[in-house]
């Protein structure tokens, strides 16, 4: 991992001078260092850096604007990993927000190096004083576990190595995981789940895992794991295909964060459910016009087969709402109308809770994890409506598309006490100071803190 964290600052350790709003002075700097600012330029504006020379010519320290930008200021010592020279380093003074200072290197350093690309030199950046290590530990581990995840092409990433991951996180923390597969899915009422997987050659399947003792508070988490899109009958084209192997986001999202749930030991009955397909072509692909009967029983006429994660979350989320738990959440790159309304680094989320939209909202700000509340807006809920079935998959007109395909989903759950959906992206379309571009965790630290202090 290019940057590590070391419990102690080594006397060879290099200070890392954080610099608000073009501040030199509140930087702590000696004659020498501020006269090499100013001769340098260095005006402090956010992400710029400059290297310190040492008396015998070697790299004494840096300097880092931090500026007054509005978003992730914290985070964009990210921008740090990528450009310090190897070796200790520390904050010279404990920054204003320790811990997501510290975050935003561990996640900058981020780089997936699977398929042979050389990650770079390492930095050891000692924890600094008032940061939360065990925090820092597996928030870092939980977004890199997503990413990789979303990165990973779909020849290695398709519903069998999905759910070897799924194992692979229940082995680390003594979970249990049972999966229904194949035509196994028709026998156990889960026919939309198998409808859309059926025309791969890779089985579709539910993963279910299970986590905590059985009295506790539950809460279920559902991730879409469509490990490649194609749009099915209704195909995509290229342009829109190239990234689909991220269309699994949803469920490499939920993983990361039921890796910071167990990790941290909190007082729930985890359950994780991911529905994992590939929504393929072949000559039993499921067609536009058809009519599937859903989990609940509810009957959905296709409308459009590239609309087919709404499809495999129903079940899904029928199934975790039998249960009725105390907190319900589901996570899908779910539309493009999310994209369009908010962009890419910002999600929307769903929820009819409003004391769990008002706590998410406050998460996310305090955490710089970014989410915004969407509204389920009920007259919507008519475009979905069919001829021939109970409900349609998509509206015809086009509209409001990620508030539709929320709509879509709330009609498949009556029990729970919370539900909330996620409509992520999951992807950095370029580098940012905290990620390179690639697939990214989205939302999962905000809802961490909000489930700990609901239930920890």
């Amino acid at each position: 991992m290019p940057v590590q964290l070391v419990a102690k600052k080594p006397r060879s350790s290099r200070p890392i001078h954080l610099v608000a709003g073009g501040d030199l002075k509140g930087a702590g700097l000696d004659a020498a260092a501020s006269a090499w600012a100013k001769a340098a330029g260095f005006k402090g504006e956010a992400g710029q850096s400059l290297l310190l020379p040492g008396a015998g010519g070697e790299v004494a320290g840096v300097l880092f604007g931090i500026g007054k930008a509005d978003g992730r200021p914290a985070l964009a010592t990210g921008a740090l990993a990528k450009s310090l020279p190897d070796g200790d380093w520390h904050f010279a003074a404990a920054p204003e927000k320790p811990t997501l200072a510290a975050l935003g290197m561990l996640l900058g350093g981020y780089m997936f190096t699977r398929y042979g690309k050389k990650p770079r030199a390492s930095i050891r950046l000692a924890v600094p004083s008032g940061a939360d290590a065990a925090y820092l530990a597996r928030a870092s581990e939980a977004a890199f576990l997503a990413r990789d995840l979303v990165n990973t092409p779909t020849n290695d990433m398709g519903p069998d190595e999905l759910e070897a991951a799924v194992r692979a996180l229940a082995r680390s923390h003594k979970a249990k995981v049972s999966v229904t597969s194949g035509d196994d899915l028709l026998a156990a009422n889960l026919p939309m789940i198998h409808a859309v997987g059926r025309a791969s050659d890779k089985a579709p399947r539910l993963v279910d895992m299970v986590w905590g003792p059985r009295g506790a508070p539950k809460v279920t988490l559902v991730g879409k794991g469509v490990c490649f899109d194609t749009g099915g009958l209704d195909i995509k084209p290229p342009s829109s295909m190239l990234h689909m192997k991220k269309d699994m986001g949803g469920a490499a999202n939920v993983l990361g964060l039921a890796s910071m749930i167990m990790a941290s030991g909190l007082k729930v009955r985890l359950r994780v459910l991911i529905p994992a397909v590939e929504n393929a072509i072949s000559g039993n692909a499921f067609r536009p016009g058809d009519v599937l009967r859903s989990r609940k029983g509810t009957t959905v006429e296709i409308g459009n087969t590239d609309a087919e994660g709404r499809l495999v979350l129903a079940d899904a989320l029928a199934l975790a709402d039998e249960e009725a738990p105390s907190l319900l959440v589901d996570m899908a790159t779910l539309t493009g109308a999310a994209r369009v309304a908010l962009g890419p680094e910002l999600p929307p989320f769903y929820t009819d809770d409003e004391a769990l939209a008002a706590e998410l909202a406050a998460a996310s700000a305090g955490l710089e994890d970014p989410l915004w509340r969407m509204p389920l807006w009920r007259p919507y809920d008519a475009k979905l409506s069919s001829k021939v079935a109970d409900m349609n998959n998509v509206t015809s007109d086009g509209f409001a598309g990620s508030i539709t395909a929320a709509l879509f989903l709330r009609r498949f759950v009556e029990r729970a006490r919370s539900w909330a959906h996620f409509d992520i992206f999951a992807w950095n379309p370029t580098d940012r100071p905290h990620g390179p571009a690639g697939g990214e965790a989205q939302g999962i630290r905000a809802l961490e803190q909000v489930i700990a202090r609901r239930y920890g």
